[in-house]
């Protein structure tokens, strides 16, 4: 039976309520949540939910239970209170994730699920952080983590990740795109049983740059990649233009969708599952799926808060764990 650790994220946020969710549903695995115990019960009484909140040591979990959270226990640095931001448990969050990283690493976890952090708060306490993807890339010394969002039958890659506008076109490289379709290709067929993956390359540029009249990325940096790429035997094609990439006729002959940018890619993934994406990152040595939204600090202890994502990202830690 497989031990999965999920991470409960920003303590003010909607992560704890999250968690809580996952213990009143069945799973076929050894379920641990890392964080608070203490915050954990604290967020099931504040929501009526009938929980059973058990403090343990990863190696004494046992199978899931319905309406049991095994908790693995990290102490807040401050009383946390749902909606309310507090750089003082920064410290915490991030523990959680480089426990988490760890268990994995030494085959304690199959997988690692993330719950969402607030990257606005953990600036403001002075740590530089881009987002899971980064950070988990050092904690584990991957090269070149990709960015996978997944909802259903789509799936959106990400070139670049955490970057504003501006710095873009200077972070796509002919090497650097190379190396991420390589890692997206193996990805493909490690977590997704996916034999020779199709993958759709969009443009940077409106109209893939228009023969270069929008532009020179498209032929200059994206072609050349993707022509490398087909030589080494990886079924990418482009690059097309990103207002019709998404289109039923372009993504019935692709397995995967390649983004150059955040907000190239994700608002469509979002439009088609939002709630239910599952983001997955790709070249790390172990595995790790998240949900696909923010903290929702104006949720945190409604009991509004909807965990599908949380619900889906654990369902496929488990089916790429299993395969």
């Amino acid at each position: 039976m497989k031990t999965v650790i999920v991470t409960s994220g920003e303590p003010a946020g909607i992560g704890p309520d999250l968690c809580l969710a996952l213990a009143e549903r069945d799973w076929p695995c050894r379920l641990l949540v890392a964080g608070d115990p203490a915050l954990l019960a604290a967020r099931a009484a504040e929501l009526g939910l009938r929980v059973r909140v058990r403090a343990l040591e990863a190696a004494l979990a046992g199978p899931h239970e319905h309406g049991t959270l095994q908790v693995l226990p990290t102490p807040l640095a401050a009383t946390a209170v749902a909606g309310q931001l507090d750089v003082r448990n920064v410290p915490y969050v991030l523990e959680l994730l480089r426990r988490a990283a760890r268990g994995c690493l030494d085959g304690e976890f199959a997988a690692m699920v993330t719950a969402p952090v607030h990257k606005g708060v953990i600036n403001d306490a002075g740590v530089p952080f881009r987002g899971h993807t980064e950070f988990l890339a050092e904690l584990t010394g991957a090269p070149h983590p990709v960015m996978l969002l997944v909802a259903g039958r789509l799936r959106v890659a990400l070139a670049t990740t955490h970057l504003p506008l501006r710095a873009v076109p200077d972070a796509l490289t002919t090497d650097t795109l190379l190396a991420t379709l390589r890692v997206l290709a193996a990805g493909l067929g490690e977590r997704f049983g996916l034999v020779r993956p199709r993958i759709l390359v969009c443009g940077l540029n409106p109209h893939a740059g228009e023969d270069g009249h929008l532009g020179h990325e498209d032929a200059a940096t994206i072609a050349p990649a993707i022509a490398r790429a087909v030589a080494l035997g990886i079924a990418a094609r482009g690059p097309v233009p990103a207002d019709t990439a998404f289109t039923p006729r372009q993504l019935a002959d692709a397995d995967a969708v390649l983004a150059m940018y955040h907000d190239q890619g994700l608002p469509v993934l979002k439009y088609a599952g939002f709630g239910h994406g599952v983001n997955v990152t790709l070249g790390l040595p172990i595995l790790r799926t998240s949900v696909d939204h923010g903290t929702a600090l104006d949720l945190a202890g409604t009991g509004r808060a909807d965990p599908g994502s949380l619900v889906a990202a654990l369902e496929l830690a488990l089916e790429c764990a299993r395969a």
